[in-house]
Formats: structure tokens, sequence, C-alpha cells
């Protein structure tokens, strides 16, 4: 090919600089999210053998739970028996009609640091969980709240420890990650890939000085911070999303610290069947609808590199328009880094093989979050998880 005919073909430029733009932010996001949380080393928080059981603040751990009896017979052991000198286990039970009361009653029995909380009217006027998981930290008497749900289960009984540490350079917030329990379904795969990019985002994002999100199931911020803030007051009129809105409203790199470990991570049940996956993820991108401007526009510049991508280099190798040997080598290029960086992405997580069909599942949640997208444009029902 002539490439002097290129220079000179302005609508070639155009494709080829669009290429080039995407190629290079996608490079740099794979290396700046992915990479760098998979590799990350915990090194902004003190080595768990430099800090006596008198440096620990007091922690309340609080959870709601909503007719999930069978769970909290799985969670709570866990969570009674944490290795950790001074907190408390203050669980919601809101609305509850099967044997949840049952469970907390025996457990408090056996366990003083147990402290059930009902909820038996609906007065919550406003939908989703924040009255009741206001209701819970109100109740909590410790210094430190450390969030998490019913459905979710702690990779050690030093899971407390290991949030905990975040704090000990004096940050506010400490946000952790929970990734779903691996099957060998097609489902689960699309699941894991799912959690695994949005913990990518989430906790590559924080690194980068800008906590803009968290997950309900692995959250902490000291009480005071929480109540100083408004709470989740200023919040009560959006119907989804509350813990990771308040992130999003409140976090910044000065009071927020990231804490990713083998004992700090949390894993649950992922949905079986897709309606409830598809109901959890609305819920997510509804919820981001409300996050700041600038958070917004940083979740759509992602997607919309892929979809530049994708469109330019296709359009340059159907109208011939440029050397077809140097867009496949670009495109392998763009491949290999992306297997690179999931590799040690899913490797951190401890999820297996993820990284062989990352190229397959980015395209297939492209279009899927496109939809999703223009889905949360009329109202939906909540309910409840």
């Amino acid at each position: 090919m002539d490439f002097h005919n290129v220079l000179n073909n302005t609508y070639t430029l155009i494709l080829l600089f669009t290429l080039a733009l995407s190629l290079v932010t996608l490079c740099l996001y794979y290396g700046l999210m992915w990479l760098r949380v998979g590799l990350y080393k915990n090194s902004r928080i003190p080595d768990a053998s430099t800090v006596s059981e008198g440096d620990y603040p007091s922690v309340s751990v609080v959870l709601v739970a909503h007719n999930e009896a069978e769970q909290l017979k799985k969670t709570l052991p866990y969570l009674l028996e944490q290795d950790y000198p001074d907190y408390e286990v203050v669980v919601v039970n809101y609305l509850s009609t099967d044997e949840t009361p049952f469970v907390l009653r025996v457990c408090s029995e056996n366990y003083p640091i147990l402290k059930p909380v009902v909820i038996k009217n609906d007065v919550n006027m406003f939908q989703g969980r924040k009255y009741p998981v206001s209701i819970g930290i109100k109740s909590a008497t410790k210094d430190i709240i450390l969030l998490t749900e019913a459905d979710s289960l702690p990779a050690s009984f030093n899971w407390i420890k290991e949030m905990i540490r975040g704090y000990m350079h004096g940050a506010s917030m400490v946000i952790g990650n929970a990734c779903p329990n691996q099957e060998k379904t097609v489902l689960n795969a699309f699941e894991q890939y799912d959690i695994l990019t949005q913990n990518a985002s989430c906790l590559g994002m924080a690194l980068a000085g800008n906590p803009y999100t968290a997950t309900s199931r692995n959250l902490s911020f000291r009480r005071d911070f929480f109540f100083n803030k408004g709470a989740f007051i200023p919040l009560y009129n959006i119907p989804v999303g509350g813990e990771e809105l308040f992130v999003n409203h409140n976090a910044n790199k000065s009071n927020t610290t990231i804490v990713v470990s083998d004992d700090s991570s949390m894993s649950f049940d992922a949905p079986a069947d897709f309606a409830q996956w598809h109901q959890d993820r609305w819920q997510r991108a509804a919820s981001s609808r409300n996050f700041k401007t600038r958070d917004r526009l940083l979740r759509v510049s992602y997607p919309l590199m892929q979809a530049l991508f994708l469109a330019s280099l296709a359009w340059l190798l159907v109208a011939g328009l440029f050397p077809w040997q140097i867009l496949v080598s670009v495109l392998a290029l763009k491949i290999i880094w992306q297997t690179l960086c999931c590799y040690f992405l899913a490797k951190r997580f401890k999820i297996k093989k993820i990284q062989y069909f990352s190229l397959f599942l980015e395209f297939y949640f492209l279009v899927a979050n496109t939809f999703l997208f223009f889905s949360t444009l009329r109202k939906k029902k909540f309910q409840w998880r």
C-alpha cells in the first residue's frame, strides 16, 4: 500500500487516529486498573505483626437480614468467631417471615456479642436498604462500622483485623472486595468476570486517588464520620443505592484506603438464574446514574474506548484502507496485553482461567451494558436482593 496516499486521506487519518487513541487508552486502563490491583501488596497499611491487640479500635459488624435464615446459619459462625479483641455483630431482622428470629435467638444465647435488632413494621418510606442499614448503624455502639450482607462469608477468622488495619494511618473509610463463589457454569463465568472488572474499577480508581464506589458486602467507616456526613439522609430520595452512593459522595484520596488480601476478602453465592443476575446488575447501573458527574463520565469512557477501537479497526479492515497485517498486529497486541493484565487480576482474586475468555466477555458486556444503561432510563420497582 502507498502510505503517501494514506497520509493524504483525511477520512483514513481520522480512523487511524481513533484506533491509536482508543488502543493507548485501553492499554493504559488495563495497566493502571487491572494490573495495578492484581499486583497490589497493601503497602499503605501496616503489617499485622507490627500491630498489638491494644491498637485495634472497637468494631461493630452490621448487616441486614430479610428472610435469610439459611444464609445466617452459614455466615454467623464465621462472624461470631472472629479473632478480634473488641467487637459486636449487629443483625437487623427486617420484616423476616422465615426462621430468622429463631436463628438469631439461638445464636445470641451462646454469643453475647450478637445484637439482634428487630424491625416488625414496614415504616420504610424509601425503597431499598438505606433505612434498615441506618437502624443497624444507629444501634451499634462501637467506634468503627464494618458492613457486610447476610449471604457474604469472610475468607478467614482474621477478616475484621485485616480490614481494620486500613485505619492505622488515620483513614475514615476502608474499602474491601467481595467475589462470587466459583461454579462450573456458563452463567457463573459471566458473573465472575462482571464482578472481577467491577472490583478492578472500584479498587483501581481508589488507588489512583479517586475512590468513587464500594461494595456493601465489605465496607467500613468510622461511626462518627458516617453521622457527620449526614448518614443516608441526603440519599433518601434515591430509590436504589445506599452504601455505594455514600462512598461516592464522601470518599476522597485523603480519607479512604483499600485493603486487598486473602484474609480481607468476602465471598458470596452468585445469583442462580439470569433474571436475578440481571436485577442485581440493573440496580448497580441505576445507582451509578446518581454518581458525581466526573465519575459518571469516567465510567462511560472505558466502554466508549472499547466501542471506538472495535469500530475503527473493523472499518479499516473491511474497507481495505490500511494494511491488514498491521491492523491484525494491533489487535494481537491489545489481546496479549489485556490477557496478561487479566491474568494477574484474576490471580489476585483466585479466579481460574477467566483471562482466556476476557476478549469475548469484554465484547459481550459492551453490548449488554449498553442495553442495561438505556433500561435504567425508565423507572422500575426496586426488589430486595
